[in-house]
């Protein structure tokens, strides 16, 4: 069975003492009666996007296991488990987590609170860095001021949060079940507008034959 995991730069694992992964090994556990999720053996996501929740690296892996073993299909687990291509996808990563957070900033501005400048600026910087045209002084600059953004948004919503806390207290129940159920549903939509955003990106690291 096909599934997904990644590796640290070394090509060895976020755990454990085991040497370095090399394209085409396979390996079994010691004791393959003992397999257990999170506690003994080879792990695995069945997408892209669940692996990545668990990465200790940035060489992502296609890799073949035996007999998962999952618990709620976002991680699973096998005596045995085969790597079959490995790269290193640090730029596509970088360029993923631009596209979140631009989508990020979007909705704030539909929402009408216009994010500042400085965070718009750190996406710019970040992508110009991930294909070479940009300095990691120029990236740490930019980040610099991002955060310094950040900080200040965050008292900004911290004071308008005291102001309306009598308000939000007030809130009847009904609409406070709806407004939740809303959200979720948007998170929902956006977990899996990651997924496919994602996918594409390693999907087509891996198509290239000459990368």
């Amino acid at each position: 069975m096909k599934a997904y995991h990644f590796l640290n730069e070394d090509m060895r694992a976020g755990s454990g003492k085991e040497k370095p992964w090399t394209v085409s090994e396979e390996r079994t556990v010691p004791k393959p009666e003992r397999v257990s999720l999170c506690a003994y053996g080879y792990h695995s996501a069945p997408s892209w996007f669940d692996a990545l929740r668990y990465a200790p690296g940035p060489v992502a892996c296609i890799v073949e296991v035996s007999d998962p073993i999952s618990k709620d299909n976002t991680k699973q687990v096998s005596a045995t488990r085969k790597l079959l291509a490995a790269k290193d996808v640090s730029k596509e990563l970088r360029l993923f987590g631009c596209d979140c957070a631009e989508r990020a900033l979007k909705r704030e501005r539909k929402a009408g609170r216009e994010p500042d400048e400085r965070s718009w600026k750190a996406i710019i910087v970040s992508r110009l860095y991930a294909n070479g045209e940009a300095n990691l002084q120029e990236l740490d600059a930019a980040r610099a001021a991002a955060w310094d953004a950040a900080r200040a948004a965050a008292w900004d919503a911290a004071r308008a949060a005291a102001r309306d806390a009598a308000w939000d207290a007030a809130r009847d129940a009904a609409w406070e079940a709806a407004w939740e159920a809303a959200r979720a549903a948007a998170r929902e939509a956006e977990i899996k507008w990651q997924r496919n955003r994602l996918a594409r990106y390693l999907d087509a690291v891996f198509a290239d034959k000459g990368g």
